[in-house]
This record gives structure tokens, C-alpha cells and sequence, in this order.
């Protein structure tokens, strides 16, 4: 008799249900500093950007890793090696944007 697979099977590389609580904890933690932070001025303009940038650095990790499983799967590997070009090929186009824009600056 032939197996047959449902959606139900492929459960065991989703996470629990521990593991989703965990996350969405983290993420309110890190809504909620930033928030925090700008709303009663508790830092200087460079500082308050700073911790908004770093607070969402740690967002999105927290969002790959609790929510997109981005290290389970059948070849984790390749989705973190994807991933890496990705984050590349954007570091690239906004960096690149800023050079033209501040170039473009100075000639004019």
C-alpha cells in the first residue's frame, strides 16, 4: 500500500508552540525599547536612531529565526547562504544609491 502524505506530516520542521511564544515576546521587547525611547526623549537624535537601527537588526533576526525557520528545513544551509546574497545584493543598491546621491551633491 503507497503512503500518503498530508500537510499534518511535515509538521516536525515548524516550530513549537514555546518557540512561537518565545518570539513574539522578543518582538514586543523590541517594539516596544524603541518606542519607549522616542516617545519620552530619553536620547539624543544620533543616539535614538542608533537604538531604532539596532533594535530592528535584532527584529528581523528574531522574525527568521523564531517565525521563518530560516535554519530548519531540508538543506538550511542553502536558505542562510540565500539569504546572505540577498542582505549583499541590498547593502549593494543602497549604498551604491547613497554614493550616486552624495555625488550628485557635490557636482551640482
Amino acid at each position: 500500500m503507497s503512503q500518503h502524505q498530508t500537510g499534518h506530516e511535515h509538521a516536525e520542521g515548524h516550530g513549537s508552540l514555546k518557540s512561537y511564544v518565545l518570539g513574539f515576546i522578543f518582538s514586543i521587547v523590541l517594539t516596544i525599547i524603541p518606542l519607549v525611547i522616542v516617545m519620552n526623549g530619553l536620547l539624543n537624535k544620533t543616539q535614538t536612531v542608533i537604538t531604532i537601527m539596532i533594535m530592528a537588526i535584532l527584529q528581523l533576526i528574531v522574525q527568521l529565526f523564531f517565525f521563518m525557520h530560516i535554519r530548519e528545513g531540508e538543506k538550511p544551509r542553502w536558505n542562510v547562504m540565500t539569504l546572505i546574497v540577498g542582505i549583499i545584493i541590498v547593502f549593494t543598491v543602497v549604498a551604491g544609491s547613497i554614493w550616486i546621491m552624495s555625488f550628485n551633491s557635490t557636482v551640482q
